[in-house]
């Protein structure tokens, strides 16, 4: 790998001159008249009702992939822009344009699908077998089985349209919001205003009172955006469950698991298993707890470092760290991200305008990916890196597929990038030369299972729990926050002395408007990596292109037959989810053997 890296990435690659782009422009007028195009022949045609009467669904089909993989690639540019200067004024008004263009595509789909369920159930399943039906059967007999489900396609297509200044306008709203934060610190004797991102790489730091203060600060700035944060979730909220209602759809569960392909079974048997294991987690944290002398962990200590974390791993290094690791499980992994971090794939700088957190975003016409994320220098900014990478990995091997065959959900998107950040973690780990690095290494590696088993258990404990009061009217900035409260405590099992009353306003997953519930998938993902991580480490280099199989299948299944046919294992059943589980218990045995002559 060439070095040094530059740290910011090449988005002329795909339209030059960025919001200003004349050729971004021309592909939103080309993709118009093709939506356009879509919505007259998709009105003109008439369900076949015989299996050879296909070339004009057909070539329905063929369009709607253009349209979907043409608004993918308009969708990710536009997002792009937005995270990289929330301070360019042009981007969000191409925003708005690449959603009214999704809603008419939407609309559209409506009418498709009345085409869809006009097929005569054994015609339909003759159709499914011929090309170029075959290769994105999954999809479309989803498609078709959620159809009925809906309401008529006229409604369904007002719902699409009144959602571009309602729905999504509110996740804008928020987002705007969030480009708006500044958090002003005191540094090197000059007062420096923060972006979200870089406040909360600054949360990190190994000194417990400069990091409560930091909190505090961050907690205050989060309340002074707290008005307009619960106006935006109570409106994203109100609007989903009035769609809900008008469906007849009981359960808010309903929609994001029918998005992840997944049982409320399963879901279901994951937390529980999570919930049965949870002491030896309480333990690990009130081991933290006496290792940095304090009778319980603040909430901003849970994920603060152990031991001396001043030293910073570069840009470079940490590249070169990734791609080390990933060569003796995957050398096609490692070449891949050679060739993101060469070809500038990677957004990285640390620079204010920034929006927080990070992402993977795919660009399916170039056949691409481009992550996103604000890098400091710490082990979690690397290992951020890495998920991102494996996120982008999972893109790459399906590039050749039909793009509904391309289209998998957030859970199972979530197993490539986890496995590649376990793939880094363990290594770095087991390359610790004394007991103290090992300590330290292995504590951020436990901290990642925290985050799946508690932090992330909290976000859904509280979004599920928000959706039964806003079902009775508006719920309040203040009780959003005794919620989030509640929600914490229950799922961290009371286990800290203080809490983050206002993370549903600082967490921008709540406000996504794409995915609801954007959080139960991130555990599923988590421990499903697990169990391939155990496969791989059990396998060796044979497993890489299994692995890349179970990839390429993961658009076209349910997660459960995914891991039926691929790991031989019932998903509906506690056995695999505890296997995951122990995985992490492991190393909690591990950390708590290795500090129990600390703390005597």
């Amino acid at each position: 790998m060439k070095l040094p890296l530059n740290q910011t990435w090449d988005l002329d690659a795909f339209f030059p001159g960025g919001s200003g782009s004349a050729a971004f422009a021309e592909h939103l007028k080309v993709l118009q008249a093709s939506i356009a195009a879509f919505q007259e022949e998709v009105r003109t045609t008439a369900p076949p009702q015989n299996a050879d009467d296909t070339a004009a669904l057909a070539s329905l089909v063929e369009r709607y992939q253009h349209n979907l993989k043409h608004i993918i690639e308009a969708d990710s540019f536009v997002g792009c822009l937005l995270a990289d200067n929330q301070k360019d004024k042009k981007a969000p008004a191409l925003n708005g344009q690449v959603k009214s263009l999704s809603a008419e595509h939407l609309s559209s789909l409506t009418h498709f699908d009345q085409v869809l369920t006009g097929i005569p159930d054994d015609v339909w399943s003759a159709i499914l077998h011929k090309e170029p039906f075959a290769g994105v059967a999954f999809a479309l007999e989803e498609r078709r089985a959620l159809a009925k489900e809906k309401l008529a396609p006229e409604m369904e297509a007002l719902i699409n349209d009144l959602a571009v200044d309602g729905y999504h306008g509110w996740g804008d709203l928020y987002n705007s919001t969030v480009g708006q934060f500044g958090m002003t610190i005191e540094e090197d004797g000059k007062s420096v205003t923060l972006s979200a991102g870089q406040a909360f790489n600054k949360l990190h730091t190994e000194n417990r009172e400069e990091r409560l203060a930091l909190f505090e600060k961050w907690e205050s700035a989060w309340a002074d955006k707290a008005e307009y944060c619960a106006e935006a979730l109570n409106h994203l909220a109100g609007f989903r469950l009035q769609v809900y209602k008008y469906r007849g759809w009981d359960s808010v569960h309903k929609e994001p698991l029918a998005i992840n392909r997944m049982e409320e079974k399963t879901l279901k048997v994951m937390w529980d298993v999570i919930d049965r294991n949870k002491d030896i987690f309480v333990d690990y944290l009130n081991r933290k707890a006496k290792l940095i002398g304090v009778d319980k962990l603040a909430w901003v200590d849970v994920d603060a470092p152990l031991g001396d974390s001043s030293k910073k791993i570069s840009y470079d290094e940490g590249a070169a760290l990734i791609v080390d690791q990933f060569k003796p499980f995957s050398p096609k992994l490692a070449a891949f991200s050679e060739q993101a971090f060469e070809h500038r794939w990677i957004e990285a700088e640390d620079r204010p305008g920034k929006r927080p957190g990070g992402f993977c975003t795919s660009f399916p016409i170039k056949g691409e990916s481009r992550i996103f994320m604000t890098y400091g220098g710490t082990l979690n900014n690397v290992s951020t890196l890495a998920h991102e990478l494996g996120h982008a990995y999972h893109s790459h091997v399906m590039t050749d597929m039909p793009q509904l065959a391309q289209e998998y959900a957030m859970n199972v998107a979530e197993t490539a990038s986890t496995f590649a950040e376990m793939i880094v973690a363990d290594a770095v780990v087991k390359q610790a030369s004394t007991d103290d690095e090992r300590i330290v290494l292995l504590e951020d590696k436990i901290q990642r299972a925290i985050a799946f088993f508690m932090n992330i258990h909290a976000r859904f404990i509280f979004e599920t729990n928000f959706y039964a009061e806003r079902r009775q009217g508006l719920v309040s900035s203040e009780r959003l926050s005794e919620l989030m409260v509640e929600a914490q405590k229950l799922a961290y099992k009371d286990a800290l002395s203080s809490y983050h009353p206002h993370f549903w306003a600082a967490k921008l997953h709540f406000y996504a408007t794409d995915v609801p519930f954007y959080n139960f998938p991130y555990t599923f993902g988590y421990m499903f990596s697990a169990g391939i991580y155990a496969r791989a480490l059990q396998e060796g280099a044979e497993f890489e292109d299994k692995y890349v199989a179970l990839l390429r299948d993961t658009g076209s299944m349910t997660v459960e037959a995914l891991a039926q046919k691929h790991l031989g294992v019932d998903l509906t059943e506690p056995d695999f989810w505890q296997s995951a589980v122990d995985m992490a218990i492991v190393d909690v045995k591990q950390f708590m053997a290795l500090t129990e002559a600390k703390v005597k």
